[in-house]
């Protein structure tokens, strides 16, 4: 059977003054894409899709290079719509996150709500699946990972499907044909597929 890693893009280069979407990785996330690539399972990827925004396609980018594979660029794979508030300092981003995962229902500081965020990240991934075969990689984000993965798993929205850790770099991996979680997050330059 064929897997589908969804994959959050690792450390970021955080400048305020740059528009989140614009962010590239940092050169601890650089890194750490570089070290996937001696995973195994990297061998049988088949198909790489990422969202727009800089840090997945440079993320996406150092995989598909290594593997000689382009890169299905899907807007719709984007991070929940923050930019109603733009950067916030840590703390700040913390307690809304945990606003924007308690109250799903609702749009907190303007932020694109849970439940649509949700509906987005499904259709996107869908859409991706039914145009590739074969082991296929997901390159996204935090937020919108965790809500795929309530899906996946049949559980209402929460944090507590959050990434583990801070930074990203993370992956968790389902079916292709039957959409069953085969394994929860996993750190991705560290994560075992069964091989």
């Amino acid at each position: 059977m064929s897997r589908v890693l969804f994959i959050t893009h690792p450390e970021v280069a955080i400048d305020p003054a740059v528009p989140v979407p614009d962010w590239t990785l940092s050169e601890r996330g650089f890194a750490r894409m570089r070290r996937l690539l001696d995973q195994p399972w990297t061998a049988g990827i088949r198909h790489i899709a990422s969202s727009t925004e800089r840090k997945a396609r440079d993320a996406a980018g150092i995989l598909a290079g290594h593997l000689g594979l382009p890169v299905r660029v899907v807007p719709e794979l984007g991070e929940n719509d923050r930019s109603a508030t733009g950067y916030l300092p840590k703390a700040e981003f913390e307690a809304m996150a945990d606003a924007f995962f308690a109250h799903p229902e609702r749009s907190i500081r303007g932020w694109e709500r849970a439940v649509d965020a949700q509906a987005r990240i499904i259709r996107a991934v869908e859409a991706v699946l039914a145009g590739s075969e074969g082991d296929a990689v997901i390159l996204a984000h935090g937020a919108v990972g965790a809500l795929l993965l309530c899906h996946l798993a049949g559980r209402p929205i929460s944090r507590a499907a959050d990434q583990p850790g801070e930074g990203g770099g993370n992956l968790f991996v389902f079916g292709r044909e039957d959409r069953r979680l085969i394994s929860g997050w996993q750190r991705m330059e560290e994560a075992k597929l069964g091989e």
